[in-house]
């Protein structure tokens, strides 16, 4: 799957006539804990051509491929990146520190920089809450839940305790989360075991309630609500505008911007 995943990146370059800058693993491959039948869930960002971003109506931002078989690849321009990235947006700061990477150009490394300087902790905290928040609940009412449901909880939920204690993005990688938070004890003893399942089974493999699990995680979750950060103010729009001059010179630099 790796080669193929590199010769459609090729493709995807040719076809549309871009750069790719960073292609990387996202979703439970990147974190560790992919079933059988996972997805290879890949991103990626791009550059036009420069002349692209002098226009009066701009061209569509995302490249979104059909998914086929396990494949499911799509990506977004520089751009969108750094606008997003103001917001430090949790996906793309993910898509930067995933462990898999399929393509880094040198290109990127402006945007890569800057990802550093522009997160947010309490925009990540809300996004990994709210992650968890829906599948918490259904805790409280479900006679059975799927498998994964319960490590994505304990992934979004030690993410958001992660930038509580450190200010800083959390690892995409669940097992540096569970060292950190869960080093021993009987929780950790039920995730190891619910890992060794999840790479059995199908995604979608259910299992009965786990009253122990379940409590632990009511109860981080209910204490991580009220220890979110302090609001911080994002960087200047000038720092971004930057980024994307430095970013097209590297990408293009045969056109002497």
């Amino acid at each position: 799957m790796h080669q193929t995943i590199l010769d459609n990146l090729s493709r995807i370059e040719e076809q549309y006539q871009v750069t790719i800058l960073w292609a990387c693993e996202s979703g439970s491959r990147a974190w560790g804990f992919p079933s059988p039948d996972s997805d290879y869930d890949v991103r990626f960002i791009y550059a036009q051509k420069p002349s692209s971003y002098i226009r009066v109506f701009d061209k569509r931002d995302v490249i979104e491929e059909p998914i086929d078989g396990l494949l499911d690849i799509s990506g977004w321009d520089i751009k969108k990146a750094l606008g997003l990235l103001r917001k430090s947006n949790p996906a793309l700061m993910e898509w930067l520190s995933s462990p898999i990477i399929y393509r880094q150009h040198a290109a990127i490394e402006p945007l890569r920089a800057l990802a550093q300087a522009s997160f947010l902790p309490l925009s990540s905290c809300h996004h990994y809450l709210s992650m968890a928040r829906q599948d918490i609940n259904r805790l409280v009412i479900a006679s059975d839940i799927r498998l994964k449901k319960y490590l994505y909880m304990f992934r979004a939920l030690l993410a958001a305790q992660w930038v509580i204690a450190n200010n800083n993005q959390p690892p995409m990688a669940f097992m540096d989360l569970v060292n950190r938070f869960l080093p021993s004890g009987d929780i950790r003893e039920q995730i190891d075991e619910l890992l060794v399942l999840k790479s059995q089974v199908l995604e979608s493999e259910h299992i009965p309630p786990q009253e122990e699990l379940d409590a632990y995680l009511l109860s981080l979750f209910a204490r991580l609500e009220k220890q979110l950060p302090a609001a911080s103010t994002p960087l200047s729009v000038d720092v971004f505008d930057k980024c994307l001059l430095d970013t097209l010179q590297m990408a293009y630099p045969q056109l002497n911007l």
